[in-house]
């Protein structure tokens, strides 16, 4: 699976980003996605996740009622609605395709896009 992350960009505070994570290959809907971000100096860290139906989502506690994961399978597209964003919402923001729903953790996903910039401003 290769992964093209896009929709990043400069906001302001109280502002919304919707990201799109587009997905080639035949077998997008026979993984679980999540979508993960580093901030500058700190290590990249979890968000959200969603499994094979889009029927069951995780959130990061620090998102919870701001972000919406979602996907359609029928266009091999994730997405990330993130509202109400925060300055500290800042960081590259990276999809990534994986087997076990619901996890967490960045071993447990194999494949990786790279990222896209979200800005945040105050």
């Amino acid at each position: 699976v290769q992964l093209q992350a896009s929709g990043g960009g400069l906001v302001q505070a109280g502002g919304s980003l919707r990201l799109s994570c587009a997905a080639s290959g035949p077998t997008f809907s026979s993984n679980v996605m999540g979508w993960f971000r580093q901030a500058p100096g700190k290590e990249r860290e979890f968000v959200a996740a969603i499994n094979r139906s889009g029927g069951s989502t995780y959130y990061a506690e620090f998102v919870k009622g701001r972000f919406t994961i979602s996907r359609d399978n029928a266009k091999n597209t994730l997405y990330l609605q993130m509202n109400s964003l925060k300055p500290e919402d800042t960081a590259v923001f990276s999809c990534a395709a994986g087997r076990r729903v619901g996890a967490r953790s960045l071993s447990e996903y194999e494949y990786w896009g790279q990222g896209t910039q979200v800005t945040v401003s105050s």
